[in-house]
């Protein structure tokens, strides 16, 4: 009882409504792309753009432009710059995401400290601020969402071939690099819709832990993916509803939420390994 009053007081609250309708859509979105991503070895992309971002965000503040007007063009272009980076030069995969994060991160704090100064605004972008959700970002999350999960419905076999094979891919004829520019498009949208709330520093653990939890107990693309989704939203909201009781800042205490989740699967794991190894002992030494 005590837990839905709790429940009800939040969501009397209109900031609070669009922070979780837009933090689980973009942990929604941030799981089911990240599974492919994790699975590609491309799982820093989303800590990289998320740096990217920063710089953008940082940018945008010192000219007095709009943050998603300025940071969303800058990270898409960013995320095919990696992309490109990664595939046609000799700088490879985590080489060109360490590049391209740290220069974007120095040049935000260098414009920050030259015009505003180390804010409040700065510590809500690097460790986010559950205030800082407005009516377009709703608009925008729902959109996005709409998109990623009409994506792995509508394409879930092209997916899947691009994720795991993909020069078997392009022998069948798919065009293997367009469906990484848009993962990486669709990608770079996410990293920047979740940022202002989970902070540029801890935005990539949704892109990260819901895939690899899931698949601590998860064997076939398709249940990791449904399983990543369900996980990733679980947590946000646990997270959440811990941070509005407990008065913790909302991106740690999501990102806390998703080492639980990842230990709870870890564990059953374990035993259920122990109890197969078991049964076949039994099995092997039956009649």
């Amino acid at each position: 009882m005590a837990m839905l009053d709790t429940l009800l007081e939040m969501f009397s609250y209109q900031f609070l409504v669009r922070a979780v309708v837009v933090g689980a859509l973009v942990s929604l979105c941030a799981a089911l792309l990240g599974v492919s991503l994790v699975l590609k070895r491309y799982s820093m992309i989303g800590d990289g753009l998320s740096h990217v971002g920063f710089g953008a965000l940082a940018v945008a503040t010192a000219m007095n432009a709009a943050p998603l007007t300025v940071s969303i063009p800058v990270v898409v272009l960013a995320a095919f710059l990696l992309l490109r980076v990664s595939e046609n030069s000799k700088i490879k995969g985590d080489a060109a995401i360490a590049l391209i994060s740290t220069s974007s991160l120095a040049i935000g704090v260098i414009v920050i400290s030259l015009t505003t100064g180390m804010n409040t605004d700065v510590c809500n972008y690097l460790f986010g601020s559950i205030l800082a959700m407005s009516k377009s970002d709703v608009r925008l999350s729902i959109a996005l969402a709409a998109v990623v999960l009409a994506l792995f419905v509508l394409c879930y076999n092209k997916i899947y071939a691009v994720t795991f094979d993909e020069n078997f891919a392009k022998a069948t004829g798919v065009k293997t690099g367009a469906w990484n520019m848009l993962i990486a498009f669709l990608t770079a949208i996410t990293i920047v819709l979740g940022m202002r709330m989970m902070g540029a520093l801890l935005i990539s653990s949704l892109i990260i832990f819901p895939a690899l939890t899931s698949m601590r107990l998860c064997k076939t693309f398709k249940s990791v993916a449904v399983c990543s989704a369900a996980v990733s939203v679980a947590c946000f909201f646990a997270g959440v509803t811990v941070s509005y009781v407990k008065a913790t800042p909302t991106g740690a205490s999501v990102v806390a939420a998703n080492i639980a989740a990842f230990l709870l699967f870890w564990a059953a794991s374990a035993a259920k390994g122990r109890t197969g190894r078991t049964a076949n002992i039994r099995q092997s030494v039956n009649p």
